[in-house]
């Protein structure tokens, strides 16, 4: 028997044409404590669930008018996270199989057994409380920061989403593992903002910044410390004080700051660098690599103790290709976004493009997807988005993506930032397989991309 809070967050419609099936399904569901709406058409259940919030729907399947297919249409294009169940005769149970493909998510078989019914409607509750708290959780995540990379609702994503909730309100360190362009950012911005935690937000990128210079950014420095320390200046543990530090990249620390960060970690305490002793810190930090650590530590290139002490809480953020059912979604996602703000009315993305789109490997995981529908959304000429809108390697439209064509007399300058910039394309924009593929440190990417932007943004002319 439920409890009246457990009834209170449950409201199941059972529609069916047959009244005494009906009202036999009604009676279960009173006797188990639930509230029940009981209607015997499909167009007055149509109604119901468009005015108010129905967490199981229960509908026959073959019924006159609005019948149980277009029930579940219904249901899959409303915001209240219903649940369908279908009753159908055993000469139907091909087509409910069908319609579970379809977003169904179970069925029961006439004539109806009182232990399956309610079975099924506790596991379709079950489901729906999910779906509302993963929808409640994606909103936080969409305010949290880069909005949308974490749309979706397969098995790992639902994975991901319970870890972060279960663990936003700890202290406890957490490393963030996956690929580039999976999310890591967005998680750590969405365990920030759901732990409640006062301070700020900061995030520190440990191979973009000169090593020389990274020990003072995470800790601090006084006066005089070094050449060009012309005042004290805070870390970025000091800004983070009550709040949340990312350290981003962190298998790319090198090993003497590796252990500082370590008494750090144990101590709660901070030294600037020409400083006279700790200052004590309220951090949370979070860790993110696309690095395997194991190996790192293995080859002698990561501390073990510092890898424990990171290692407290693992969350990993799985590559899209392991997550293709949620293509679709992702790309719809990104489609509604750009086209609002390129102020354009783009409605949908055609089969074909589509198709594409999921059979396409994404190298560089939800990043790569997303500037892939930007690119879209500012070609498409009318209503969708069509194959001629995608980029020729995602639509098989062009050749070998390892070749370049430079011709004779091109200026090495020139040939080095081309090479860069079809690298990084073919790998999706990751750094680390990008600095592979071109024999060099993940640093020199980020300083050559630096040269590039400060050429942009000086008309090309270099200073």
């Amino acid at each position: 028997m439920r409890t009246s809070s457990q009834a209170e967050s449950l409201r199941v419609l059972v529609v069916d044409d047959d009244v005494a099936n009906l009202r036999s399904v009604e009676k279960i569901l009173h006797r188990e404590g639930l509230e029940v709406v009981a209607v015997d058409s499909g167009s007055e259940a149509a109604r119901i669930m468009r005015e108010g919030h129905i967490s199981v729907l229960l509908t026959d399947l073959m019924m006159p008018g609005v019948d149980g297919m277009e029930l579940l249409r219904i249901a899959g294009n409303s915001s209240s996270h219903t649940a369908v169940i279908l009753m159908t005769a055993y000469g139907t149970v091909e087509t409910a199989v069908a319609a579970m493909k379809e977003g169904a998510y179970d069925f029961v078989t006439k004539p109806l057994r009182r232990a399956e019914v309610v079975r099924a409607v506790e596991r379709a509750r079950e489901r729906a409380n999910l779906r509302v708290e993963n929808a409640r959780l994606l909103r936080e995540l969409e305010r949290a920061g880069r909005s949308g990379q974490l749309v979706g609702s397969s098995p790992l994503m639902r994975q991901v989403l319970d870890m972060v909730q279960r663990v936003a309100t700890a202290r406890a360190t957490v490393l963030l593992q996956g690929e580039s362009g999976t999310g890591k950012e967005v998680i750590a911005r969405a365990l920030h903002r759901l732990s409640e935690r006062k301070g700020n937000f900061i995030a520190v990128n440990c191979a973009a910044i000169p090593e020389n210079l990274l020990e003072s950014e995470l800790f601090g420095h006084e006066r005089g410390a070094f050449t060009g320390a012309v005042a004290r200046r805070d870390g970025r543990f000091h800004l983070a004080h009550a709040g949340t530090l990312l350290l981003d990249e962190i298998g790319d620390l090198p090993l003497p700051l590796q252990g500082k960060l370590l008494r750090v970690l144990q101590e709660s305490e901070v030294e600037r660098v020409g400083g006279s002793g700790p200052e004590s810190v309220d951090v949370r930090v979070v860790a993110a690599t696309n690095r395997n650590l194991q190996e790192e530590v293995q080859a002698g290139r990561f501390r073990q103790d510092l890898f424990y002490r990171l290692n407290v809480i693992a969350i990993e953020l799985p590559a899209l290709r392991e997550r293709g059912d949620d293509i679709p979604r992702l790309a719809n996602h990104f489609m509604r976004r750009f086209s609002a703000s390129n102020q354009k009315e783009i409605q949908r993305i055609d089969v074909d493009a589509m198709e594409a789109l999921c059979a396409w490997s994404w190298p560089g995981n939800v990043r790569e997807l997303e500037n892939v529908i930007e690119r879209a959304v500012v070609l498409a000429r009318g209503a969708e988005i069509t194959s001629e809108d995608l980029p020729a390697n995602i639509t098989g439209a062009e050749g070998d993506q390892r070749i370049m064509h430079i011709p004779v007399g091109t200026p090495l300058e020139e040939i080095e930032r081309l090479a860069l910039i079809e690298t990084l394309r073919m790998t999706g924009g990751d750094k680390r397989r990008a600095a592979n593929l071109l024999g060099v440190a993940v640093r020199t990417i980020y300083r050559k991309l630096d040269g590039l932007d400060r050429q942009d943004d000086t008309g090309g002319q270099s200073s």
